[in-house]
């Protein structure tokens, strides 16, 4: 079902008051859950799956991750995980974000029909607000970016246009992702694989097998599609998420990896 017009730049409207600029200076940032005391403590988020006898055979497994800097993650991550990680030969994920060509697909598909940008779609007075706004994260970034992204050879303005380069192209549903994440904490974060890059990056490293288990026009046609409603709940949640067999192995799949073990089992 497609939403009325109006539905658009309502909902971009709300989402500009929550992420106004006097809003910015909120001491109330994101803060790190207390580490586990031990290992048994750890949620493995790891699912073993393996065929029952007489078909057994090596066993494989199905990991959830998280579409966040894998430093905020990985040491609540158990040692059975990373082992069982480190022991398989083929490992899967939502999309292959190490290929280029994904990457692209991607951007192109945020993107409005030809001819077609936010200043015609939206009300006059909303976008003035979205670029103000657009406008003062731009003019922030310096003070937000830490000397670790500076020392890293990043520097603000490409920064800033690897977030928000060609926003008036974008349709309005990737602009509300993009504004979401257009604060302080997300800026001092980039620079940082996510979880499920940095597995793809590490399984690369590794030489093993790689693969997706979903194609890219699965993940972003559904987003295009979306009514008010459900844009509600897409916001609600923090966004959207970004994750065969080969040689005769089994594989599984997994809400961002999927990895397929050799002969040697590891407990979960």
């Amino acid at each position: 079902m497609l939403c009325a017009p109006g539905f658009r730049w309502i909902f971009l409207n709300a989402l500009l008051h929550t992420v106004a600029p006097w809003g910015a200076q909120r001491p109330d940032r994101p803060r790190q859950c207390d580490a586990p005391k031990s290992q048994s403590e750890m949620n493995s988020f790891l699912w073993r799956v393996k065929r029952a006898a007489p078909h057994s055979s090596s066993p494989s497994y199905l990991f959830g991750t998280i579409h966040v800097p894998y430093t905020r993650v990985w040491d609540f991550i158990p040692d059975r995980s990373k082992q069982a990680f480190h022991s398989s030969h083929n490992v899967f994920f939502e999309l292959d974000l190490t290929d280029p060509l994904t990457i692209s697909k991607l951007t192109s598909c945020q993107l409005l029909p030809h001819g077609e940008n936010l200043q015609t779609l939206l009300p006059r007075d909303l976008y003035r607000r979205l670029k103000r706004h657009l406008d003062y994260v731009k003019h922030m970034m310096p003070y937000w970016m830490t000397a670790d992204q500076r020392g890293r050879g990043l520097y603000a303005d490409y920064l800033f246009n690897a977030i928000a380069g060609n926003w008036e192209r974008k349709r309005p549903v990737w602009v509300m992702l993009m504004v979401n994440s257009l604060t302080e904490w997300d800026v001092r974060s980039r620079g940082t694989p996510v979880l499920d890059l940095f597995l793809a990056q590490e399984a690369e490293r590794m030489r093993k097998t790689t693969g997706a288990v979903e194609r890219v026009e699965e993940q972003c046609h559904p987003l295009n599609g979306l009514n008010f409603s459900q844009r509600s709940k897409v916001r609600a949640g923090g966004g959207s998420g970004a994750v065969e067999q080969r040689s005769g192995k089994e594989t599984g799949s997994l809400v961002g990896s999927v990895w397929a073990l050799p002969r040697k089992q590891h407990p979960v």
